[in-house]
């Protein structure tokens, strides 16, 4: 039996710098801290800060009026910083840079007047943040290439799309191509918006595809980014799985395996894949693990004011 880690493990710099925000708000300010919505989608880290006295809302109006609040790594609309400031809250904004960006870029499109395409999962936090800074006359949301089909936008008009961080690289690459052809004057953002910590995740994931017999995603289930890793796994014709907690997995899937890929979402912590290392050593105490450089390590996100 052969363990290989993806090259990519353990935070992102994104994730690593909106807990790093509740953490020293927590040792400043003390409990209880608000967060709007999970800071990230990661049970675990979500259940430690529970314990530890920080309450996440769905609505400014459950915060006590004057409280501290931080605003979660997937970014907000406008409206509720508006809210915020009329309620006299105090926060922060833990909303990752490489989301910041992809507003900035809507309200540049909003401006010229574009008809805005954004790509993404209805209902997710980052996509209904995203959305709060187009034009709501401009504002066109599709998941799928069949949705290209359904868009009534004249073939003449200037169309920029827009996409959510933590897709499908290769799923998103197919309706961005049905896009181009549906709209000859597609105007695309000047910087691709998959963040590099999903590109380079994805990647990986490819990587462990090419030897291993399975792969196993540890990730929780409402991450975007590690749902997408297991389809990653799987459109590369390999046993693929997601999990939560190592507890979750059963050893014997690996059976008549030689080589298990193990990767994780970009919002896991390290130990939950050493957890996994150490069940699977456990009913294979010969297994060899493989682990590599990681592309990420020196990539570090300034924290603001707290």
């Amino acid at each position: 039996m052969e363990i290989f880690l993806a090259k990519t493990q353990g935070f992102c710099a994104g994730v690593a710098s909106a807990v790093e925000i509740v953490e020293k708000a927590l040792q400043k300010y003390g409990a209880p801290l608000y967060v709007y919505h999970e800071i990230v989608h990661n049970t675990y880290v979500v259940a430690d800060f529970k314990q530890r006295g920080v309450v996440f809302v769905e609505s400014i109006d459950e915060v006590p009026s004057g409280a501290r609040i931080i605003f979660s790594a997937h970014g907000i609309p406008p409206y509720v910083i508006e809210k915020a400031k009329l309620r006299g809250l105090k926060f922060v904004d833990a909303t990752c840079p490489l989301v910041t960006k992809v507003h900035k870029e809507a309200i540049k499109f909003s401006q010229k007047d574009y008809e805005i395409v954004l790509i993404g999962h209805k209902g997710h936090q980052e996509l209904t943040g995203t959305a709060g800074y187009v034009d709501h006359d401009l504002l066109h949301i599709i998941e799928t290439e069949q949705d290209v089909d359904k868009l009534d936008i004249s073939s003449e008009e200037e169309v920029a799309y827009l996409t959510q961080t933590t897709l499908s690289v290769d799923e998103t690459a197919g309706i961005i191509r049905k896009l181009k052809e549906k709209f000859p004057r597609l105007i695309a953002p000047p910087r691709a918006d998959i963040c590099y910590a999903t590109q380079n995740r994805q990647d990986a994931v490819k990587d462990l595809a090419k030897s291993c017999d399975i792969i196993i995603i540890c990730g929780s289930p409402n991450s975007s980014n590690s749902n997408r890793l297991r389809e990653t796994g799987a459109n590369q014709g390999v046993e693929s799985y997601i999990i939560d907690r190592a507890e979750e997995f059963d050893v014997h899937k690996l059976k008549g395996k030689k080589k298990v890929g193990i990767s994780s979402g970009a919002s896991v912590p390290r130990w939950i894949v050493d957890e996994l290392v150490d069940k699977i050593k456990h009913s294979y105490p010969s297994a060899v693990v493989h682990s590599f450089d990681n592309p990420e390590k020196n990539i570090v996100f300034p924290l603001p004011t707290i």
